[in-house]
């Protein structure tokens, strides 16, 4: 496949969040036949950031985003969609980067069949578009992506992405002090690719009743 570097290991996302989340951009997520190339990511950093689930501290459901580096996070976003997040950083500290969005590089047919009617820069244009363009689902959660016979592969771009093509600023849909886009600028996107999602502010919930 064109464009793809070497592999991924373990070590390549041992770093923290926000230096792992610029490495990712460009790189290809291959899952069987389809094969994305990253084009927006975001970062979360566990204890210290109102945004991540991780925040107060370890439960069943994020026990994956505590590590090892290398495996996916996966969860139901407001019970609709599933998104996916590359697990980094040292064991135990609760680091992950959500994929927001990519470029369909290979598996068109496939994709095409699990999004039919979509504009191509629409297939993977947004995190619960992008799991289903790769067919990830809950029970990929704690799937590995680094390591032999891991179900899906992360490859680094064949040429290096260039710093100045990097963007960053708040996360989408964060609200409360994780959405604080000064502190928190930890939305890391390609320069000029039409896959990269819209940016929406978060809204705090409002309880009724």
């Amino acid at each position: 496949m064109s464009g793809q570097g070497r592999r991924l290991t373990g070590g390549d996302l041992a770093g923290d969040p926000l230096t792992v989340a610029r490495s990712l951009l460009g790189c290809h997520l291959v899952a069987g036949p389809v094969a994305l190339r990253l084009t927006e990511v975001e970062a979360y950093w566990g204890v210290d950031d109102p945004g991540s689930h991780g925040y107060r501290g370890m439960t069943p459901r994020t026990e994956v985003m505590f590590g090892p580096a290398g495996r996916l996070y996966v969860y139901r976003s407001y019970g609709v969609h599933w998104c996916a997040n590359i697990v980094c950083g040292a064991k135990g500290e609760c680091a992950a980067v959500l994929l927001r969005a990519g470029e369909v590089v290979a598996g068109y047919g496939v994709v095409e069949q699990r999004r039919p009617g979509v504009r191509r820069r629409d297939l993977a244009r947004g995190p619960g578009r992008l799991t289903r363009a790769l067919g990830i689902v809950g029970e990929d959660d704690g799937a590995a992506v680094v390591g032999r016979g891991a179900p899906f592969v992360l490859r680094a771009p064949a040429e290096p992405v260039a710093a100045e093509r990097i963007r960053t600023g708040p996360r989408v849909g964060v609200s409360g002090p994780g959405g604080d886009g000064e502190r928190y600028p930890w939305r890391y996107w390609l320069a000029d690719e039409p896959s990269v999602s819209p940016y929406r502010p978060g809204r705090p919930r409002v309880r009724r009743g």
